[in-house]
């Protein structure tokens, strides 16, 4: 995943965040004992964003606990694990790993290569718990594959791709909340993909990789007309959101969606127009 999806810490109660990472902890355990190690090194708050959803919607039994770790090794930590961390678990490692072979195949990166040699074999257990959703997953990452080789200039064909990967992980279910979270989980995953070639655009343009915006990142209103795209996004995903019948973790999910992952695109933004303020000093 992409790092985007974080929550706006000052905004929001000690409580929940206290919950928050909670979650986060579980799944940094759970992809330890699921993977070991090379698993742990896979953690994103993004699917945290997932967990926290789903366990919401579903509200499964959840187990509490405590541990150390090496980054926590004096204090105890809460720990807060279900049958949705274990999900998020294997979607987060088959996910990583392609994204790896992806940097290599795209970008020759030596450490993605490595890693994902580190976790090759690992994502098989993945696909082969959920055969069905990795193979509609695994399509999804060829087309865009396909499309980032021809230079495709369609914005809303590219990041639909990746709207329809991001579909199929929220989709949990084959139930009566199946298509809400499907549409949630498609405009979230444009956005999550339009946010990335935004804060790529001109590394990936020296580099001379693709990136959707090579062409429109120097003109004047380039950041306003992003903004516009992200806005409109966002607000098909929250739209669906509140069409759910979430309680638990409702403010936490609300302060990511409504507040977090704007604090990202601020912190970009702010980035590009000091830089571009030093480059006509």
């Amino acid at each position: 995943m992409f790092g985007y999806v974080v929550m706006n810490k000052p905004e929001i109660k000690c409580k929940d965040f206290d919950m928050y990472r909670s979650f986060y902890c579980g799944l940094c355990r759970e992809l330890r004992e699921r993977y070991g190690i090379s698993g742990q090194i896979t953690l994103s708050y993004d699917m945290i964003f997932v967990i926290l959803l789903l366990s919401g919607l579903y509200e499964p039994p959840t187990r509490k606990g405590t541990t150390r770790c090496i980054v926590h090794p004096v204090c105890k930590q809460q720990v807060r694990k279900n049958t949705i961390t274990e999900y998020g678990a294997d979607m987060n490692i088959f996910l990583t790993y392609y994204k790896c072979k992806d940097d290599w195949e795209d970008e020759k990166k030596l450490l993605s290569l490595v890693y994902g040699k580190v976790l090759e074999g690992k994502e098989k257990k993945s696909e082969k718990l959920w055969q069905k959703k990795i193979q509609v997953i695994i399509e999804c990452l060829n087309e865009l594959s396909e499309l980032e080789k021809v230079q495709e200039t369609d914005i809303d064909r590219v990041s639909g791709c990746f709207g329809r990967i991001m579909a199929e992980i929220f989709a949990y279910r084959e139930d009566v909340w199946e298509s809400t979270l499907r549409r949630m989980g498609f405009y979230f995953g444009k956005f999550i993909y339009l946010m990335d070639a935004y804060d790529d655009v001109e590394e990936d343009v020296k580099k001379g990789n693709y990136n959707p915006f090579a062409k429109d990142y120097i003109i004047k209103g380039f950041d306003d007309r992003v903004k516009d795209m992200l806005l409109m996004m966002m607000s098909e995903t929250c739209r669906e959101f509140e069409k759910l019948p979430i309680i638990k973790y409702a403010d936490i999910l609300r302060n990511i969606l409504y507040s977090g992952v704007w604090c990202r695109f601020e912190s970009i933004s702010k980035k590009r127009k000091e830089e571009q303020e030093k480059e006509h000093v």
